[in-house]
């Protein structure tokens, strides 16, 4: 089997990265190995192996060439490259240009959606709508606004009745 860095020599350290269902295997000989500083654990550019090679360079490019430091904890490029882990949450909009493409590679988007399940998502949504309609309903039979109060009911009644959701429990309003 042959280095994936330089295609010449016979690879003889052999890394494997899963992610999720995903397999991805970097075979390196000894010289490749060294340069990119498996060998030597303080070295090691942890985030070339995790996000891909040249992901460190990548970061290193939307920086123009100087070195970007976090003015709050006051972490570092190389602190990134070296661990594979950012400081604080400042960091992210530190590093933010050269994260954009390292996370997308890595997630389905740059946005943290959560782990719920798609259902209770929907649950909460559905729940979270008909909250917002009741308050409107409220306030348009507060102001006597009775035809905005009417569709407002109506559209209760249809997000309330639409197969496979819960309804939600109509507040008490006074008539």
């Amino acid at each position: 089997m042959q280095c994936s860095i330089c295609k010449e020599k016979p690879a003889t350290v052999h890394l494997t990265q899963i992610v999720g269902d995903k397999m991805q295997k970097l075979d390196l000989c000894e010289d490749c190995a060294k340069a990119k500083g498996v060998n030597d654990p303080a070295g090691f550019a942890l985030a070339d192996l995790m996000l891909g090679l040249g992901a460190a360079q990548e970061i290193e490019q939307s920086a123009g060439g100087a070195e970007l430091k976090c003015p709050h904890c006051g972490f570092t490029q190389a602190d990134f490259k070296k661990s594979g882990r950012l400081g604080c949450p400042d960091c992210y909009k530190t590093f933010a240009e050269g994260l954009g493409v390292l996370l997308k590679t890595m997630h389905k988007g740059t946005r943290h959606v959560g782990k719920s399940p798609a259902s209770l998502r929907l649950n909460r949504e559905h729940t979270d709508r008909l909250k917002s309609l009741q308050n409107k309903l409220a306030q348009a039979v507060a102001s006597e606004n009775f035809e905005e109060a009417a569709r407002l009911r109506d559209e209760i009644k249809q997000v309330s009745d639409r197969p496979g959701e819960r309804p939600a429990q109509p507040k008490n309003l006074a008539r």
